[in-house]
């Protein structure tokens, strides 16, 4: 069973077991308040990121956003089908439409994100 935890930014990580790689990217909530999502710039492989840092950037027809990193790690791995087809992030914000994978520079920082309940009454309670 994959550990999901979710920012107040609306970006997701999802771990498999026993992997310290992240998959992040941005919820299904944050991809349907975009709309159509036209253009996705991902950080590159290699680059180190800390937790809350802008890291990504994602365009809709609506506007511009700033994509967070919820978690402290090196990027391992794009996904580099967003550069052709931005749309899969509406497809699928949660399963193709992911923007990287991370390897976790500290595990304990999941703590401090919600789990998909605490996600979903954190967005309730948003309006």
């Amino acid at each position: 069973m994959p550990i999901e935890r979710y920012s107040k930014e609306h970006e997701y990580v999802r771990i498999e077991d026993g992997s310290d790689i992240g998959v992040i990217g941005i919820t299904a909530h944050a991809a349907e308040q975009l709309g159509d999502i036209v253009y996705v710039q991902v950080p590159e492989v290699g680059q180190k990121l800390t937790a809350h840092d802008a890291c990504a950037v994602v365009e809709s027809v609506k506007a511009a956003s700033d994509v967070f990193s919820p978690v402290s790690g090196e990027v391992v791995e794009v996904n580099a089908a967003l550069a052709d087809n931005p749309a899969l992030v509406n497809e699928g914000a949660e399963d193709k439409g992911w923007f990287y994978k991370v390897r976790l520079a500290d595990r304990s920082e999941l703590d401090q994100l919600m789990d998909r309940a605490g996600y979903e009454a954190f967005v309730k309670e948003s309006g």
